[in-house]
């Protein structure tokens, strides 16, 4: 019997749908025979492999970098799932979007305190934003979401389980949601 293959990543935001996630603990460790972890905090991979069966996705389209890395996700996935109120609203990570990226990237960077020199250098250091964070949900084709700010480890575990009897591959628009 073959293993899923998982892939789990993170976007802009706070990381705590991922915090959730490895909460399971012992309970990601008796789905070893059966789960794959191809990508993600706990695998040392530098791209996002080919061929993954199932991505679990957290946060919002904040710079280019997540951009790509997210078109590529989608491309290499048979299934992506989306975890997490950003993934939807942007969440905290959106506020950004009252203002200009340079004037964000002066008033954080170049003006206040600890400040970065204003310089090529500096400049090569960050990402490139956006010019307004984006819901992964308004780029990419989501096939399913699992609600929360963060999710409950026990709904993750839900959902991953249910992939793992073959329950939720063909989700009808009712279905989408697990929760």
């Amino acid at each position: 019997m073959s293993r899923l293959r998982l892939a789990t990543a993170w976007l802009g935001g706070c990381s705590g749908c991922h915090m959730s996630f490895l909460d399971l603990g012992e309970q990601l460790v008796a789905m070893a025979d059966a789960l794959e972890l191809v990508y993600g905090p706990l695998v040392d991979a530098k791209e996002f492999p080919e061929g993954v069966d199932v991505a679990l996705i957290e946060g919002a389209v904040a710079n280019f970098e997540n951009l790509e890395l997210l078109q590529q996700i989608r491309n290499r996935s048979k299934l992506l799932i989306s975890f997490g109120d950003c993934a939807i609203t942007g969440n905290v990570t959106s506020l950004r979007n009252f203002f200009s990226v340079d004037d964000l990237l002066t008033a954080v960077y170049h003006a206040g305190p600890g400040s970065a020199p204003c310089s090529d250098e500096a400049d090569q250091v960050l990402p490139e934003l956006l010019p307004r964070v984006l819901p992964l949900h308004q780029v990419v084709e989501v096939d399913a979401y699992i609600p929360g700010c963060p999710p409950d480890p026990e709904r993750i575990l839900a959902a991953l389980t249910a992939l793992l009897k073959g329950e939720a591959v063909e989700l009808s628009e009712e279905q989408r949601s697990f929760g």
